[in-house]
C-alpha cells in the first residue's frame, strides 16, 4: 500500500476506489486501512448465496443503481440515510463509483453518487465538521489467479470539495458534476490504465528492463512504488501521444517487448538474473541450499498436495462451469472456496479418523493449514530451481546468449529513451493520459 499516511485518524471519510476485481477489490481495502469501513455495494451481490451472507456480516448496504431501481429514486433513501449517518458518527464509507466490476485496466465513467453522498452528508452535518473524500486507485497483476496475483493500492490525497459545497447551494447539479470530475482525475492520477491487462503486463516487463539498465549505467531505481506508479503513468502517457503520431514505430517497440519477454520466459531467467555471474561457488552454494530445502520439506508437502487435492481440483471445475467473467473468477473461486475446502476438510478428517483413531485425526487437524501453505511454497521453489537449472544448461550450450539477451535489454531501452525525445515535456506531465493530443 501507498499513501496510508493519507488515512485521516478520525472524522468521516467517503473511500472511492476503481472497481477490477469484483468483490476481492472491497475485501483488499478493509484489510489495508486501519479503521472500520462501512461498504456500499450494488444490491444483486446480496441476493448471491455465497457472496449475499458475508455482505451481511460486515454490514454493508446495498445500492439500487437504475437498473436496479428502474424510475423509483426511493430504493436508495435508505442507502443514503444510512451512509450519511455512518458519516456523522465518524465512520467510513467504501464506494465504487464506477458502479459495476469490469477486467480492463481503464476506469469507466463515473457515476454521481459519491458526490451526492458528500453534499448530503456535509449539509446534514452543517459547518462543525468536514468529510474526506479519499481516491484510491488498485493495479492489479495477474488477477484471479492467488499464487501469482499482486496489487498496487494507493491511497490519494484528499479531493477539494469546500468551494463546491458552498456552490452546492445555489448550482447544486453544476457543484455534483464539478465534484464527479475532480474525483475522476484523483482516482485516474493513481492507477495506470491500458487497453488491456496484457499490456499492463508488457509494461512491467519495459520497466524491468529499463531500471536494469538504469542500474548498469550507475543511475538508482526507484525508491518506492509511488515512483514506479509515476513512471508506468509516463510511458503509458508517452505511448498514447505517439500512437497518433507514429503508430508503426509504437507497434514496433510492442513486438520488440513481445520477443524480449518470450526469450526470457524460454531461457527461464528473469531480467534482473541478467549480467549475474554463474560462478562455480555460486551454483554450488544455490544448489546445496534449495536441494536441502526441497529435501527437508518434501514429506510435509506431499502431505499437504494430498490432502488439499480434491478441494483445489473441486473448487476449479466449479468455477468453470459457473462461466463467469474473468473479472468475477477471484472471487468465485474464494466463495467457493470457502464452502468446498471446510466439507472435503471434515470428509477427510472422518476418514482418517475411521482409519487410523483419533490421534491421526487431531494431527491432521493441526497440519491441514501449514501442510497446505507448505505445499504451495514448495512448488513455487521447485519452479524458480527448474527455471534456474534450465537457464543455467541454456548458457552453458550457448555461451554467446547471455551476452545477445544483455544486447536486446540495452537495445529496448535505448529505443525508449529515443522515443522518450519526441514527447513533449508537457504530455510527460499531465496528470490525466488524454490532456495531451
Amino acid at each position: 500500500m501507498v499513501g496510508r499516511e493519507r488515512i485521516p485518524e478520525s472524522g468521516g471519510v467517503i473511500i472511492t476506489a476503481n472497481h477490477h476485481n469484483s468483490l476481492v477489490d472491497a475485501m483488499l481495502i478493509i484489510a489495508t486501512v486501519p479503521r472500520a469501513i462501512t461498504v456500499l455495494a450494488k444490491a444483486p451481490l446480496f441476493r448471491h448465496p455465497l457472496i449475499g451472507p458475508p455482505l451481511h456480516l460486515l454490514g454493508a448496504v446495498p445500492v439500487h443503481r437504475r437498473v436496479e431501481a428502474g424510475d423509483d429514486p426511493r430504493k436508495n433513501d435508505e442507502m443514503f440515510a444510512a451512509a450519511i449517518e455512518a458519516l456523522r458518527a465518524g465512520g467510513i464509507i467504501l464506494i465504487f463509483p464506477e458502479g459495476t466490476t469490469q477486467p480492463q485496466p481503464v476506469l469507466l465513467p463515473l457515476r454521481t453518487g459519491a458526490a451526492r453522498l458528500v453534499l448530503g452528508a456535509e449539509r446534514a452535518m452543517g459547518d462543525s465538521t468536514r468529510v474526506t473524500l479519499l481516491p484510491v486507485g488498485m493495479v492489479f497483476h495477474d488477477p484471479g489467479t492467488f499464487r501469482s496475483a499482486s496489487v498496487q493500492v494507493t491511497i490519494g490525497a484528499p479531493v477539494i470539495t469546500t468551494d463546491l459545497i458552498t456552490a452546492h447551494r445555489d448550482q447544486p447539479e453544476e457543484a455534483v458534476r464539478a465534484i464527479t470530475a475532480r474525483l475522476r482525475d484523483a482516482i485516474g492520477a493513481q492507477i495506470v490504465e491500458a487497453q488491456d491487462q496484457y499490456s499492463l503486463e508488457l509494461l512491467a516487463v519495459l520497466e524491468r528492463a529499463w531500471w536494469e539498465e538504469a542500474a548498469r549505467r550507475g543511475e538508482s531505481k526507484p525508491s518506492d512504488a509511488e515512483q514506479s506508479l509515476a513512471w508506468k503513468q509516463q510511458v503509458m502517457r508517452a505511448g498514447r501521444y505517439l500512437a497518433v503520431r507514429e503508430p508503426h514505430r509504437v507497434a514496433e517497440v510492442r513486438h520488440r517487448i513481445e520477443l524480449y519477454r518470450s526469450h526470457l520466459d524460454e531461457v527461464g531467467i528473469t531480467s534482473a538474473q541478467l549480467g549475474q555471474p554463474y560462478t562455480s561457488g555460486l551454483v554450488i552454494s544455490y544448489v546445496l541450499t534449495n536441494v536441502l530445502w526441497l529435501a527437508l520439506g518434501l514429506p510435509l508437502a506431499c502431505w499437504g498436495i494430498v490432502s488439499h487435492a480434491a478441494p483445489y481440483w473441486l473448487t476449479g471445475r466449479i468455477v468453470g462451469r459457473l462461466g463467469r467473467t474473468s473479472e468475477e473468477e477471484a472471487t468465485d473461486k474464494m466463495a467457493v472456496g470457502f464452502v468446498i475446502h471446510p466439507l472435503l476438510w471434515c470428509i477427510e478428517g472422518w476418514l482418517v479418523w475411521r482409519l487410523a483413531g483419533r490421534g491421526a485425526l487431531l494431527l491432521f487437524i493441526l497440519l491441514i493449514v501449514p501442510s497446505g501453505l507448505l505445499a504451495l511454497a514448495w512448488r513455487e521453489r521447485l519452479g524458480r530451481v527448474a527455471r534456474q537449472a534450465r537457464a543455467f544448461l541454456w548458457f552453458l550450450a550457448d555461451r554467446a546468449l547471455h551476452q545477445r539477451l544483455l544486447d536486446e535489454r540495452r537495445a529496448l531501452a535505448g529505443e525508449l529513451r529515443e522515443l522518450a525525445d519526441r514527447v513533449p515535456v508537457e504530455v510527460l506531465r499531465s496528470d490525466r493520459a488524454g490532456d495531451v493530443r
